[in-house]
């Protein structure tokens, strides 16, 4: 179980009139986030091609949500990895404030293989029957079809990023090492000193093969990533001669602060961590 995931899911808010369960990729919320809170943001998709798409991951087809400027071409692209809820409504957002700043932006379902995510209430169990089911080699394939899905429909990959939220955060992370080609990353508070399946190497452990600029964004009173585990990363990246990374740890801030959606919301940092991952990636080309 995860402690974090826990907390930052702790009743105390208010049900607002989005707070149904997800019914498709993208759409409503997840089962264990109701009630959503009353500050969740709504991002519209005037000007935007924005929506359920297919990507085929050898005979798989994998379901996606993805948003993008309403006839662009050539645009840069940015992977959007979920939390363990899968992709719900705010990480459908997410890829829309991303499309809104001229970004194919994409989240795939990769837990859909093991089920779905969506429609768990108890968090432990969401974890140990799908989550804790989705490897690293799974999801580095899935990403990388990704990737090749988004080059033949509009998309630059010479411009590619990648950013995620908790479980996420750490497939970006992940990611990095696994992706040579990734301009740059943006990691939202991801587990760095633990796996989800077992068997995959820790972020720590892959360090040395991670060479992409990273910003890594984290809370110092989240519960189960101990600023510890960050100070030790960032040595062994240094030691590693990866002097690009950026960690940024917010004082007194609780896991997923960025989720607008969930009590554990803290606006100011989340506000300047939204900003920071804007100018992360301009500055690394993506």
């Amino acid at each position: 179980m995860l402690k974090e995931e826990i907390d930052s899911l702790a009743p105390g808010r208010d049900f607002n009139r989005r707070g149904f369960v997800q019914t498709a990729v993208g759409s409503g919320f997840a089962a264990a986030v109701l009630p959503v809170t009353a500050q969740t943001l709504v991002t519209d998709t005037t000007g935007l091609e924005a929506g359920t798409v297919t990507i085929p991951v050898g005979d798989f087809k994998m379901p996606a949500y993805r948003a993008q400027p309403a006839g662009g071409k050539n645009l840069p692209v940015i992977l959007v990895a979920s939390e363990i809820f899968g992709v719900h409504e705010h990480i459908a957002d997410v890829c829309r404030r991303l499309a809104k700043q001229g970004y194919l932006a994409i989240a795939p379902e990769l837990f859909v293989r093991h089920g779905d995510a969506g429609a768990y209430t108890d968090i432990p169990k969401l974890i140990s029957e799908v989550v804790s089911k989705a490897s690293d080699a799974q999801v580095h394939g899935d990403l990388d079809a990704t990737v090749a899905w988004a080059a033949a429909n509009g998309g630059d990959t010479a411009r590619l990023g990648i950013t995620g939220f908790c479980w996420g955060g750490r497939a970006s992370w992940s990611y990095a090492a696994h992706n040579s080609k990734l301009a740059a990353a943006v990691a939202w508070y991801g587990p760095v000193a633990r796996n989800y399946f077992a068997g995959d190497q820790t972020v720590i452990e892959r360090a040395a093969r991670i060479k992409a600029p990273v910003l890594a964004l984290y809370g110092a009173a989240d519960s189960g990533i101990p600023v510890e585990t960050l100070t030790r990363l960032e040595a062994a990246l240094k030691a590693a001669g990866n002097t690009k990374c950026e960690f940024v740890v917010y004082p007194d801030t609780p896991h997923a602060f960025h989720a607008d959606y969930r009590p554990s919301y803290r606006k100011a940092a989340a506000e300047d961590g939204w900003a920071r991952c804007l100018a992360w990636f301009k500055k690394h080309g993506v």
